[in-house]
């Protein structure tokens, strides 16, 4: 690294607990937790020893399309004050005007001990991911990120490259080591085999995979690979992209699809971009008043989902596409 840093130390905590599922509808978290949920329903993130919202704040491309730094630094402080204090966000996300980093950076100062901040590298090279990592670093304004994922495991050939002397693990397992990072994850959406090669050969601790999609041929298996082979390990498993088939099929609610994720039980909890307040407000309310939907409930949305499964017009399935990414992104 280009400079010396002084990290504070923290003790990593693993707790001895099922794959399984349990949601918390609690006051708030537990008292060992620095967190507060603020009555929402909480979730154990697989092995992490971290207590979670079952709905994270995605401040990825659907939140970076509000332009006025002001107007979404509200909505996610509103959140925050709900009891959504899990905040997702990537080196890449940002649009024309500034970096979802930098722009979380403008508040994150005033609430980091109430945050369960998470980030993401897209770098394979570890010196290219260190400058990722501290770039990041710089953006938020903080000296640790709670969860830092590899953005994007695009083939099996890409997970089985990732340990591989000189590349992005040995970094983020230093990282962890001196306290910078507290837990590593992988994200993705294209390939379900490398995912579950990515569970299966290296100590990561929470996985993130897009929800409701195959690829255009129809031929990966998410929902059957990656998703339960990582609960069974001990990985949290987060769904990410609930409602995009909204996109592409007319007629879907938003809280059913939200709802549908939910229930599933390959998941721990949820991840969804926020736009709008009224966007916020809405999926509060179903996760103050969850539960879980019927058998015949999920069926029946699971064959209206038919046409999202088999479209090819969908960007982000492309080989081309950069998750959160918008283009002219600054910098800085």
């Amino acid at each position: 690294m280009a400079r010396k840093i002084t990290r504070r130390k923290f003790v990593q905590t693993t707790a001895v607990a099922a794959a399984a599922v349990t949601i918390v509808p609690a006051a708030g978290c537990a008292n060992n937790s620095p967190y507060d949920s603020k009555g929402l329903p909480t979730v154990k993130l697989g092995n992490t020893g971290e207590k979670v919202p079952v709905m994270g704040f995605g401040c990825g491309s659907r939140w970076m399309t509000i332009k006025e730094d002001d107007k979404a630094l509200e909505i996610l402080e509103y959140a925050l004050n709900q009891g959504l204090y899990y905040w997702d966000t990537a080196s890449s996300y940002g649009n024309d005007q500034i970096s979802s980093e930098e722009r979380i950076g403008k508040i994150l100062k005033n609430h980091r001990s109430r945050v369960f901040l998470v980030s993401k590298t897209g770098d394979r090279g570890a010196e290219d991911a260190k400058k990722s990592i501290e770039q990041s670093l710089k953006r938020l304004g903080t000296d640790r990120i709670d969860l830092m994922h590899v953005h994007s495991i695009n083939s099996v050939e890409d997970a089985e490259q990732l340990g591989e002397k000189g590349n992005v693990l040995e970094v983020l397992h230093q990282y962890r080591s001196e306290g910078t990072i507290k837990h590593i994850g992988f994200t993705g959406h294209a390939t379900a085999e490398g995912m579950k090669r990515a569970a299966e050969l290296y100590d990561f601790e929470v996985m993130m995979m897009a929800l409701n999609h195959q690829s255009p041929e129809g031929t990966e298996k998410f929902e059957e690979l990656p998703a339960p082979y990582a609960m069974k390990k001990g990985m949290g498993v987060v769904a990410m992209k609930v409602i995009r088939p909204r996109e592409t099929v007319n007629g879907l609610a938003a809280t059913d699809l939200v709802k549908y994720a939910l229930t599933l039980k390959e998941f721990h909890m949820i991840n969804i971009g926020i736009d709008s307040m009224k966007v916020l407000e809405s999926n509060l309310e179903v996760i103050r008043n969850f539960e879980p939907l019927e058998a015949q409930e999920m069926e029946e949305l699971r064959l209206a989902l038919q046409p999202f499964y088999q479209g090819k017009n969908l960007a982000w399935m492309q080989p081309s596409y950069r998750d959160g990414w918008n283009s002219g992104i600054h910098l800085a």
